[in-house]
């Protein structure tokens, strides 16, 4: 099973998210820049919020896959204020026609004092358990 991991992260939690993802598959986690060069089985797909929206590119790498480049997307991500950045990213990705894991992850991010250290040690444990939990 071919896997891929790209994210887009402003303030670091997506990084420290994509490098668990990436411990987990045996995957290299690459900026959403990098684009797809071969079909892939799963592409792991994570991001943040920043004042209620995924950064403008998650869309546009969004918009360069295709049914025949990826058979699925589990996403994952962080946030300070709204629940998930999931349903932002699932419903870019569905209006492509791309299917989209039930399994998602989202932990929160801190955003100054407010969620300070997260993502913390727990919230890494807990993604690195999910991870495991959609490989098999």
């Amino acid at each position: 099973m071919k896997t891929a991991i790209r994210y887009y992260s402003k303030f670091g939690h997506t990084t420290l998210m994509a490098n668990i993802v990436g411990e987990v598959t045996k995957e290299t986690p690459q900026l959403v820049s990098v684009p797809l060069t071969e079909p892939v089985d799963t592409l792991y797909l994570g991001a943040g919020v920043f004042l209620g929206k995924v950064d403008s590119s998650i869309g546009a790498f969004i918009k360069t896959l295709t049914t025949e480049k990826v058979k699925r997307v589990v996403c994952f991500g962080s946030c300070a204020i709204i629940k998930s950045p999931v349903p932002l990213m699932r419903q870019m990705l569905e209006a492509q026609g791309i299917t989209v894991s039930e399994q998602e992850f989202t932990c929160r991010g801190a955003m100054g004092p407010l969620h300070k250290g997260h993502p913390n040690k727990e919230d890494l444990d807990n993604l690195r358990e999910f991870i495991l939990s959609t490989t098999k």
